[in-house]
């Protein structure tokens, strides 16, 4: 391990101000959030813009691909040259999840280690094991995460790449990275779009920093926004069905393996934004070691056809044993979960590396269409 990689880095006084900053915007932002009030009008009208966001996004993949076109190849360039020896991407929240989504593509086209790690993470507790050979890339839709900023800034103090992905030009986190992607998406509801466009974004890098071995990922890749909007089609009207049979129940739970335990993430993330519920994102192995459903409590399960395919058969045995609701969502053709699962939504083929750009949106629908029905039986009674 190189020597630097002991040695915490240090963030001059600039720095330790601008974060100082950040902070308190952060804490005072916190005080505007929507209530638990189950007719809270602000969580309401944030909701309802989520649907007309949601629908667009396959369009708005399309549009960040060609917007980036310059940027991605150049950053592309600027990886291969920095040749990096590992990669942290971080984030928090949704961020998180897109990170942890886009590492096996990033990973086989880099072939080193990329590890996703939650910003705090990073910059209270790891910053110490990067050195000039690390390729940080930061995600924040804002641009004004506190520690998303603080794990960039510390990267840079050790003589690390950076690579910011932000919704904000004029954003700290742009101002301080080594190199940026501009993320052309609408946030007036809850998140959606700003975590399909980073996603898809460095799913191209990705293809484009692997070269020839690249190829064959990103001609997948051009097929995914017609697969968006079949998807979205299909999805709808199920995922309503189901929101409409569990939306009386105050916890959701969503499980999933590789890149779609990103999917469940982002699942459960939905559900707690869009309602006063609580939801939990389980990855698909730790399911099986606690007793993770209760009784009468739904587990939507995002498994592609694959390696994973026969744990998800055994997780909607277990979370029957335990007496859950299991409503899978997988591979067009895949049959094991037929006669299993309460109901199961099939999914247009694709590779795994890109299947959360699919799986994401199900899973996004689940928490708007469970809020849809909260809201009418709030208004009910």
């Amino acid at each position: 391990m190189n020597a630097n990689s002991t040695v915490q880095p240090v963030l001059d006084e600039r720095a330790q101000d601008l974060l100082a900053r950040l902070d308190a915007a952060e804490r005072a932002a916190a005080l505007a959030l929507p209530s638990d009030d189950p007719l809270d009008p602000n969580r309401r009208f944030r909701t309802d813009a989520t649907w007309p966001e949601l629908l667009a996004q396959p369009d708005v993949v399309v549009r960040n691909w060609a917007a980036n076109a310059d940027a991605l190849a150049e950053t592309a360039d600027r990886i291969r040259r920095h040749d990096p020896e590992r990669v942290l991407l971080v984030g928090a929240g949704d961020s998180l999840a897109v990170m942890i989504a886009a590492r096996p593509a990033l990973e086989a086209m880099l072939g080193v280690p990329c590890e996703p790690m939650q910003s705090l993470e990073l910059a209270f507790y790891y910053a110490n094991t990067i050195t000039p050979r690390t390729l940080v890339v930061a995600l924040s839709s804002s641009g004004e995460t506190t520690r998303t900023v603080q794990a960039l800034l510390l990267a840079q103090a050790a003589g690390a790449m950076t690579l910011a992905l932000t919704n904000k030009p004029a954003s700290t986190l742009a101002a301080e990275s080594t190199a940026t992607l501009f993320v052309d998406a609408t946030r007036v509801g809850w998140p959606t779009q700003s975590s399909t466009a980073p996603l898809a974004l460095l799913l191209r890098l990705a293809g484009l920093v692997g070269g020839a071995r690249g190829a064959s990922l990103l001609s997948e890749l051009d097929t995914v926004p017609e697969l968006m909007a079949t998807t979205i089609d299909r999805a709808g009207e199920a995922i309503a069905g189901q929101a409409a049979g569990e939306h009386h129940g105050r916890m959701f739970l969503f499980a999933g393996a590789g890149p779609n335990h990103a999917s469940a993430v982002v699942g459960a993330a939905k559900v707690k934004e869009c309602t006063p519920d609580h939801a939990v994102a389980v990855q698909l192995e730790e399911f099986h070691h606690y007793n993770s459903q209760k009784a009468g409590e739904p587990l939507w399960l995002l498994v592609p056809s694959g390696r994973a395919t026969a744990r998800g058969v055994d997780t909607v045995h277990e979370a029957h044993r335990l007496g859950g609701h299991v409503y899978a969502v997988t591979t067009d053709g895949e049959t094991s979960y037929d006669g299993l699962a309460r109901a199961v939504l099939h999914l247009p083929e694709v590779s795994e590396e890109l299947s959360p750009l699919l799986y994401f949106l199900p899973a996004q629908l689940v928490g708007y269409h469970l809020a849809v029905r909260k809201f009418e039986a709030a208004a009910d009674e």
